[in-house]
């Protein structure tokens, strides 16, 4: 079931499914507010979106500042394991294995069995920021985490790591 018309925000919609418990409200790429829920008054619709009405704004101006990937391929798969071998040396940091696949909401993450995944669509983005993203999670291997002795590895071999992690985060994956 979905309505459009007797609400606030044009690009809506709700999805009613009695086997929900909780009631979700998300927020897509192409700004499309998604609400699930297991009711289908549409007084609680109307009731979740003014009291939500700051955060899906905020959201809204979030991804409308958010740039697209390049249209061209920036750097290949290979040149970006060149870099990554490159900065492992570099930093004394060895992993066990390298993998690539399209990741939703993420450029790269690190387990505790030292293997590094990297966002396939980072060979769309600015070379500075690959970097950036190899560093943070060679990083991990060391750190675990995102604490203060993490940042300032990162920070050690890349001086302008905060610029380069909020470039990222205005990147729109796909």
């Amino acid at each position: 079931m979905s309505h459009t018309k007797q609400y606030e925000y044009d690009n809506l919609e709700i999805i009613v499914n009695k086997r929900l418990k909780n009631t979700y409200l998300s927020i897509d790429k192409d700004k499309k507010i998604v609400i699930k829920t297991p009711y289908k008054s549409q007084s609680f619709v109307n009731s979740l979106l003014e009291e939500k009405k700051t955060w899906i704004n905020k959201q809204l101006v979030k991804i409308e500042k958010c740039m697209p990937l390049h249209e061209v391929e920036v750097s290949s798969l290979a040149e970006i394991q060149d870099k990554l071998v490159y900065y492992s040396q570099e930093m004394d940091l060895a992993y066990e294995k390298l993998s690539f696949r399209k990741m939703k909401s993420r450029w790269g993450s690190c387990n505790s069995r030292r293997e590094i995944t990297l966002n396939k669509q980072l060979s769309f983005v600015n070379r500075e920021l690959v970097d950036y993203v190899l560093v943070h999670e060679l990083a991990h291997l060391r750190h675990m985490n995102h604490s203060k002795a993490f940042h300032s590895l990162v920070e050690s071999y890349l001086p302008n790591s905060k610029h380069y992690r909020q470039e990222l985060k205005k990147i729109r994956l796909s």
